[in-house]
């Protein structure tokens, strides 16, 4: 329960990010079994968030990394949403890629995370 709400959270907050903007979000995953079932949460958002549609790229890890990380550096915006992991965490970093997940809102619990996770993927 707790990972599907902080998914749903995540999503959530990844989104309103982008609504003013867009009317569909563009996701970029890799195809584990996590992020599969994640995907399966799309019914759930888009009950709650019917104006945003839910487009997902889901790719092998190393095409996932490449793509992501060139869409990033050449600022192509293919994606509006990435799932990165720890290898990506310090370079993005270095490179002020990455947006601070501190300011969510109140109903939104940080320390729902996983603490190894939330360690793994902090600077």
């Amino acid at each position: 329960m707790k990972l599907r709400t902080l998914t749903l959270g995540l999503l959530s907050a990844s989104a309103l990010a982008f609504a003013a903007h867009a009317e569909s979000i563009t996701i970029a995953t890799v195809n584990n079994g996590d992020m599969v079932r994640m995907q399966k949460l799309t019914d759930d958002f888009t009950k709650a968030n019917p104006d945003i549609k839910l487009n997902w790229v889901t790719l092998e890890e190393n095409v996932l990394r490449e793509r992501v990380t060139t869409d990033i550096a050449t600022k192509g915006g293919q994606y509006d949403v990435m799932t990165i992991g720890t290898y990506e965490v310090p370079i993005w970093a270095k490179q002020s890629w990455l947006l601070p997940l501190d300011k969510l809102g109140d109903d939104y619990d940080v320390k729902d995370i996983i603490p190894a996770i939330a360690g793994g993927l902090s600077v």
